[in-house]
């Protein structure tokens, strides 16, 4: 394997390790809330599940490398000098190189099962290495209201339409999915007691979901530059739009509001190397 697939499947394993299951890839999200209380939410582009990849796949089935018995120098016991090792020698040698492999092995195979059983649990029951799995995935999405479209493009990669819209009288977090216990949100919706509401996006932004390996991804796509991400690597390339004829109490976009039809508009652009997810408070009650 060459460098940027080794470096690839090494991403893969640790964001997996830190529970980012779901990761955005590109696509355009849009906000609107109202003062009234009602809000629509839309989400069109890619959603990586990052345990159905070809990377955490390669990670599950990683055995030890085809080792060589090499043996080890033998020494004089009066001089210390560097001597030819005897036949005997070198058959206990091997012997004891032999078992430390079988012993090696073993315990691969076992953390290999732990492994497995792990990711089956992160994804509510589906087995990964099932080659059913991406279907069985994209069919408990279906199942749920509000999803739109969601086609499976192959490496851990869903093409998606999401649409609700509603009165915001609870707080609203995207993605949701049925029995995944483990989602980093990509935006959240958060309502205040002083009528305001908190929105945030913690996964769009490599730094905000605590896994900086995102921006490593982005370093490799770039070395790989015929195709970004072809590695199955996910690169965040996004925007992100807010819409409300509420009060925008804060908001950390670079421009701030600007004027729409509908009321004000805040947008981001966001990719890899975005450092501070997006985030505004708006109030939307008196």
């Amino acid at each position: 394997m060459n460098r940027p697939i080794k470096f690839g499947t090494a991403v893969a394993a640790l964001l997996l390790l830190a529970g980012c299951l779901l990761l955005p890839g590109r696509f355009t999200s849009d906000v609107t809330l109202r003062k009234d209380g009602t809000f629509s939410f839309a989400y069109k582009g890619d959603i990586h599940v990052l345990a159905l990849s070809k990377l955490a796949a390669e990670e599950r089935e990683r055995k030890n490398a085809n080792a060589t018995f090499e043996p080890s120098t033998c020494y004089d016991d009066d001089s210390g000098d560097e001597r030819e090792c005897t036949a005997d020698e070198l058959t206990e040698q091997k012997k004891v190189w032999e078992e430390d492999i079988a012993a090696s092995k073993a315990a691969s195979e076992e953390k290999k099962k732990s492994d497995e059983q792990m990711m089956k649990t992160m994804l509510g029951g589906i087995d990964p290495a099932d080659p059913r799995a991406a279907q069985e995935f994209a069919d408990r999405l279906r199942r749920q209201r509000g999803w739109k479209s969601v086609v499976d493009k192959g490496d851990g990669r869903f093409e998606v339409e999401y649409a609700i819209s509603g009165r915001l009288d609870h707080d609203f977090s995207f993605p949701t999915v049925e029995k995944l216990p483990m989602v980093t949100p990509f935006v959240t919706m958060i309502r205040r007691a002083d009528g305001s509401v908190r929105i945030d996006a913690p996964a769009l932004t490599s730094a905000s979901t605590g896994t900086p390996f995102m921006g490593m991804a982005a370093a490799v796509a770039d070395e790989k530059s015929e195709k970004a991400g072809g590695d199955g690597i996910p690169v965040l390339d996004g925007v992100l739009t807010i819409v409300t004829d509420g009060e925008i109490l804060a908001n950390n976009t670079d421009e701030g509001p600007a004027a729409s039809p509908a009321g004000k508009m805040l947008q981001w652009k966001v990719n890899a190397r975005t450092k501070e997810a997006p985030t505004a408070l708006i109030r939307i009650t008196p």
